[in-house]
């Protein structure tokens, strides 16, 4: 590969993230050819788990951009965008060098800054400072986002303590696909719109109890208390301790509703029905194809914009010192439409909030972010 060279005025020959002149309202987020200035840090190692994404990641985009137009392709933003081979390549590398350093029972060379400059080419990327403040009302998270950085939440996996039976603390239904469409298609099912029951209600009439009704319209998987079920909803999976392991939930599909960043999670209408699974899962238009993913290398984002499988290089301050973290985008969510100033890293399982920020606290708001291509 070639890697990261493109045209400013002139084409140049190569495997490109093509640059183009970029007019005032496009250059609000920007991704530059930018070779990277290490500082002293950690590479954790989590090259296997990195491997494992990659290449659930590359089973969907062998699917091929006819299966799924919106998320297989090169990417749609001036600066970041590459043929679809390039974005293979880079993961099957991925694998390769992690194979081969797991073979020779030696340390990752993913995690040597100097092979990774060396092998990679980079993009370096600043937000959409312009979008961001769209909607920084009430978000100092987003009033104070750097020029130079992009804002990098994390999520995780709830793990739910889930009912089989409705109790006075667990009232909360976490529900299957409705009765009606489910031995329908995808597409079968959306074309039939508001005759199935799937797009006749918001979620707050199903908090409120619209689908305990008689004759019952879905399946109940357990019950959650409201806290369990708005967790499952904003991270969209949710993992039930069951014996000596867990049974894994992760959203089917939803009730087409948009979600409204203005609101809180509670006042969303936006909802989605569950599905068990084998794995947690990451992107996908439907259950049945979803990407299995990894804490801690995987990350959501804008991948109508930026296109499935990108290899994203994070530098975080992490409890007063750099960490540098190779990501795959393989998920995304309702609030990263439009949204070029954003990553959500995927941290871990957790029981709840506190679990979650007593091992996140440390872990700095705003990253340093890099795309990565093999050269």
């Amino acid at each position: 590969m070639s890697g990261f060279v493109g045209r400013i005025g002139t084409v140049l020959i190569g495997s490109v993230f093509a640059l183009y002149p970029l007019s005032a309202a496009q250059a609000s987020a920007k991704f530059t050819p930018q070779q990277p200035q290490f500082v002293a840090g950690q590479w954790p190692d989590r090259s296997t788990d990195l491997c494992q994404v990659a290449t659930e990641t590359l089973k969907y985009i062998d699917k091929g951009q006819s299966y799924d137009p919106v998320a297989i392709h090169g990417g749609k933003i001036p600066g970041a965008t590459v043929p679809v081979a390039d974005i293979r390549a880079t993961l099957l590398y991925i694998c390769q060098i992690a194979n081969e350093d797991q073979a020779a029972g030696r340390k990752s060379r993913l995690t040597d800054p100097n092979f990774v400059r060396q092998h990679f080419s980079f993009v370096r990327w600043m937000p959409d400072q312009a979008g961001a403040a769209k909607l920084s009302k009430n978000k100092p998270l987003l009033q104070n986002l750097p020029a130079d950085k992009i804002l990098q939440t994390k999520y995780f996996v709830k793990i739910a303590d889930g009912s089989p039976v409705k109790t006075a603390e667990k009232n909360q239904a976490l529900y299957g696909l409705p009765f009606d469409e489910a031995k329908l298609d995808l597409a079968t099912a959306d074309a039939l719109g508001k005759q199935i029951t799937r797009f006749q209600l918001g979620k707050q009439d199903i908090v409120r109890g619209a689908l305990e009704k008689t004759p019952l319209r879905a399946p109940v998987l357990f019950w959650l208390s409201r806290e369990g079920l708005e967790g499952a909803l904003l991270q969209g999976t949710a993992v039930v301790p069951s014996g000596q392991g867990y049974r894994y939930y992760n959203v089917h599909r939803t009730n087409g509703i948009p979600y409204d960043r203005t609101k809180t999670p509670e006042q969303q209408q936006r909802y989605w029905y569950f599905k068990q699974v084998q794995s947690v899962l990451g992107y996908g238009k439907d259950a049945d194809y979803k990407i299995p993913i990894k804490p801690e290398v995987t990350v959501a984002g804008d991948i109508p914009q930026l296109g499935l499988g990108k290899l994203i290089l994070l530098a975080t301050p992490e409890a007063g010192v750099m960490h540098y973290r190779l990501t795959i985008l393989a998920d995304t969510g309702g609030a990263f439409a439009n949204n070029l100033f954003q990553l959500d890293w995927l941290s871990g399982y957790y029981r709840g909030w506190p679990d979650y920020f007593a091992a996140n606290k440390h872990r700095g708001d705003y990253s340093q972010a890099y795309l990565l291509l093999k050269k």
